[in-house]
């Protein structure tokens, strides 16, 4: 054997034709895989009480020692099979490891639906007797096809993406491929093998040969709904944005009641802050400047804590977003990227922002010109950095999710009457009163905006539009 992989695993799923590739696998001297190993129904084979020496008891306790009686215990190289919904203790472990070797088995996920449909009817797994095959036909669920579909694609997309990121490969092989002799052989040399066999025999039969229009009893009604299907994903919505992780040192609890607020860069910060402060009765200083240890010890600390963020709409946050970081001057601003936007992006900004000349004509050009930017921004498509303070909504969501979510996500114009009824939820008698005042920028927003600069906002945050249903902007009255 070669010293390139001491493990191996089958990604598969039921009804792909992995049975057959296990048989076709045992077939080449040096190799053995070991079924479903890590199948939480059974461990490698129904019946079978154990593998290697350990049990399904020992295996549930501990799934590493199977891995590693299969790893060094197996002579020559030694795999299973594996899918998704098998143990995950063992995914990531196998994923990361480039020493296990990663055969990756796929077939037409219709096929493979309408296979399994007829053998959960029939309770038939394997067949290796014609005359012991049982006729059934499958009746399609659209439903129940998307969610087999999505399950799918999901697991093959983990899969592909923990492989991109630890720089791995892995040996793909479809359906149609296991009975080409010379694929197979490929894959015992990839494997590591001395030799391949010089042919690969099975005593498994194909259950289901006949075409989908005999399996499926409503084959007409399948044919018009997956019509409605989009089988390559037309309508969604393309992502260029970085992942973000989650800001925890922005993150703000109550100094006296079980409240953490996780704002969202460019949103209604400091009004919540300062609401948060007279729920404290103004004398305590609010807590910030977490960290994930000291954050995790604050919710140990208060069961019953309520995590909260806020939700500000589109064209709102990126005109907070420029007139905070590209429209001002002093500390806190970006002045290296201002500078960038007037020679590269056509922004035209005064050197002062209070400069008369400024008035409302040349405001709204210049917020017309960075939403410009933003759209590009956010596609990938300059040399600036995607910042939090205009990064989409849902990307801050995302990121906030790798460490932990907020239980309640809450939309700006709704603060007055949410954070009164989630005050009295904590047990509070006394609710202070929501600022109306508090966003100075929002006047200023109302007496420049039409309905160019909605097209412009919706361009540049298509998802934060469909995701959370925001419609065209509207000053608060």
């Amino acid at each position: 054997m070669a010293v390139g992989f001491d493990l191996f695993v089958v990604f598969a799923e039921m009804r792909t034709g992995s049975n057959l590739l296990e048989d076709y696998l045992n077939q080449i001297n040096g190799i053995t895989c070991h079924g479903e190993a890590f199948n939480p129904n059974f461990i490698g084979y129904p019946n079978r009480d154990e593998i290697m020496g350990v049990s399904q008891r020992q295996r549930e306790d501990n799934p590493d020692r199977l891995l590693r009686a299969i790893r060094g215990g197996t002579e020559g190289l030694g795999g299973f099979r594996y899918f998704h919904d098998h143990d995950p203790r063992v995914l990531a472990p196998i994923l990361s490891d480039p020493r296990c070797a990663k055969i990756i088995l796929t077939r037409n996920p219709l096929d493979s639906y309408i296979s399994l449909k007829i053998a959960r009817a029939t309770d038939q797994w394997k067949l290796t007797n014609v005359k012991n095959r049982k006729d059934a036909q499958a009746h399609f669920d659209l439903h129940e096809f998307e969610r087999h579909l999505g399950q799918t694609q999901a697991f093959q997309l983990e899969i592909m993406r923990a492989l991109q990121v630890t720089g791995q490969s892995a040996f793909y092989i479809g359906y149609d491929d296991l009975h080409d002799t010379e694929v197979l052989s490929g894959l015992a040399h990839w494997l590591g093998a001395a030799a391949a066999p010089d042919g690969f025999q099975t005593n498994l039969k194909p259950q289901n040969p006949q075409p989908l229009s005999d399996k499926v009893a409503n084959f007409g009604q399948m044919e018009t709904a997956l019509r409605t299907l989009d089988r390559f994903d037309l309508t969604r919505t393309p992502n260029f944005e970085p992942r973000r992780g989650p800001v925890v040192p922005a993150y703000v609890a109550c100094a006296r009641h079980p409240l953490l607020f996780m704002p969202i860069r460019s949103g209604p910060e400091e009004q919540v802050k300062a609401w948060m402060s007279a729920l404290d009765g103004g004398a305590s200083d609010l807590l910030t400047d977490f960290n994930q240890k000291s954050l995790r010890g604050w919710l140990q600390d208060h069961p019953g804590h309520h995590r909260f963020t806020v939700l500000r709409h589109p064209l709102a946050r990126a005109h907070a977003a420029f007139c905070d970081k590209i429209l001002k001057t002093g500390p806190g601003s970006f002045a290296k990227i201002r500078h960038q936007l007037v020679r590269f992006h056509g922004l035209n900004l005064p050197e002062d922002p209070n400069d008369p000349a400024y008035d409302l004509r040349a405001h709204r050009a210049a917020f017309e010109g960075f939403l410009t930017f933003l759209r590009s921004n956010l596609n990938g498509q300059t040399s600036i950095r995607v910042d939090a303070h205009w990064a989409s909504q849902v990307t801050c969501l995302q990121g906030m999710s790798d460490f932990c979510l907020p239980d309640r996500v809450l939309r700006e114009e709704d603060l007055p009457s949410v954070l009164g009824q989630m005050a009295r939820d904590l047990g509070v008698a006394r609710v202070p009163e929501w600022d109306h005042a508090g966003d100075p920028l929002a006047d200023r927003l109302a007496r420049i905006h039409d309905s160019a600069l909605d097209r412009l906002c919706r361009d540049a945050y298509p998802r934060d539009y469909m995701m959370f249903g925001f419609s065209d902007f509207s000053a608060p009255s």
